[in-house]
């Protein structure tokens, strides 16, 4: 059950893929507001994480969990019976919601149920993060098919029964974690949210408004602000969402820079990709879901059969400073993309290319993040990943989106333009995949996974 949960978490990021072409012809999105029906969940999920991991402490994670499944429920309904831009952005935040409760709650059971089990916990840590491109894939698949052959809003109302059937099977299923008492650092959730959320809609809106206007320099201003308020509260308050002490865990930041770059690279492929199938290649639903398959099948195969076997054989710094430089590769094979392309020639190379990338570094990075951290704080260092990975995706998105604006990607109907603006959005992609290979390979250390395991037990 906590694998499924990571498993529908991804997949309501994947499952949107296909239908933003039908979502943005019926509810008005304009190409740069279009971005927001993935961002709005990113933000809610990535600025909540970290509120949703002590929510977990505070009242137990099971609870936690259970109350993440009703909201996100609850934000699938509003998303789905949306009839303008707004309501539906209003939906998927309300997702994110949800899916900031649902998330660290799910890792903190899986850290209490292993905890003491050195030997266990990278194979449990690797079957619950293969459920990540499991869920990429299931939903690049499902939302084709469901696209094709009924309409956009039942890519939001499968998640109804589903949540309804958890909510059913949780008590049964899971175990009861008592919650330990404290207080709850609101000031600090709403400094972080906000400020995360000002960054990227800035980001957004600078192309029309200007970088240097005076618009998207106060928004950003604003961002750095809130977010400074975030570090200074969680020096002064007693019970912070974030201890500063945790980042004394040896890679834990250093993890959490490759994560966020990996986010901020790896969505906007995804992203880009997908516009350049459906609005280049003119494929229709079911076919653009179907060309997406082989990468996500891919990289949840190499998680599931080789992860593992890589970590234990060579450790994770190796892994995620390959991992990054081959998805520098693969965006840069994407970027030669051609207006009259085709499918076999223009985007499985580079998706394939790609995927090994991702597969390469996700698993290894997280393992980075959490593996040193005391098994009590392994649901916080979880959040910071997540956060981190989430944060990263948003404002890679935004900015790619920039990018490819300013080159024509918002050109639709002329192909020309918006395969130039898609491949300037692999380029700058490519540059920042591969940047953040070379800050891995200064800033990672070199202990092995089973090393992390020891310091967990010990911390």
């Amino acid at each position: 059950m906590l694998a499924t949960a990571q498993f529908m978490v991804i997949m309501d990021t994947s499952i949107i893929a296909v239908a933003l072409p039908d979502m943005q012809d019926q509810l008005g999105f304009t190409p740069s507001g279009l971005q927001w029906v993935f961002n709005a969940y990113a933000v809610a999920l990535g600025g909540l994480l970290l509120l949703g991991g002590r929510l977990s402490d505070l009242w137990g994670a099971r609870k936690v969990f259970a109350a993440g499944w009703g909201v996100l429920t609850v934000g699938s309904v509003v998303a789905a019976a949306a009839g303008d831009a707004g309501t539906e952005v209003v939906g998927r935040a309300v997702q994110g919601v949800g899916a900031a409760l649902l998330a660290p709650a799910a890792m903190t059971l899986l850290m209490v149920l292993f905890a003491g089990q050195p030997k266990e916990l990278p194979k449990a840590l690797a079957f619950y993060g293969a459920a990540a491109p499991a869920g990429g894939t299931a939903g690049v698949f499902l939302g084709g098919v469901i696209t094709e052959w009924l309409t956009w809003p039942w890519v939001f109302i499968i998640y109804v029964p589903i949540g309804l059937l958890t909510l059913a099977l949780t008590p049964r299923l899971l175990p009861a974690v008592p919650g330990r008492p404290g207080g709850l650092d609101v000031g600090g959730a709403i400094a972080v949210t906000g400020g995360l959320a000002l960054a990227v809609y800035a980001i957004v809106q600078a192309p029309e408004r200007g970088w240097t206007s005076t618009a998207t320099l106060l928004s950003l201003a604003g961002a750095a602000v809130l977010l400074l308020a975030f570090t200074l509260i969680q020096r002064g308050v007693r019970n912070p969402l974030m201890p500063l002490g945790v980042w004394r865990t040896p890679d834990l930041a250093a993890a959490n820079l490759a994560m966020l770059l990996l986010g901020a690279a790896w969505i906007p492929m995804w992203y880009f990709l997908n516009l350049y199938v459906q609005q280049v290649l003119g494929f229709g639903a079911f076919a653009s879901g179907a060309a997406l398959l082989p990468m996500t099948a891919l990289m949840m195969v190499l998680m599931t059969t080789t992860s593992g076997r890589l970590i234990g054989r060579f450790g994770t710094k190796p892994l995620v400073v390959v991992g990054l430089g081959v998805l520098a590769l693969g965006l840069g094979v994407l970027a030669t993309a051609d207006p009259g392309g085709s499918f076999v020639a223009d985007v499985l190379p580079g998706s394939l290319i790609s995927a090994v990338g991702m597969a390469l570094v996700f698993i290894p990075a997280t393992m980075a993040a959490i593996g040193g951290v005391a098994p009590e704080r392994g649901g916080l260092a979880s959040g910071i990943v997540n956060t981190t990975y989430q944060v990263g995706s948003a404002l890679g998105l935004a900015a790619m989106t920039a990018v490819a604006n300013s080159r024509g990607g918002d050109r639709l109907g002329d192909v020309v333009a918006l395969t130039d603006g898609y491949s300037a959005a692999f380029v700058a992609a490519g540059v920042v995949a591969l940047g953040g290979a070379v800050l891995a390979a200064v800033t990672l250390g070199r202990r092995k996974a089973a090393d992390r395991a020891d310091v967990a037990l010990v911390d």
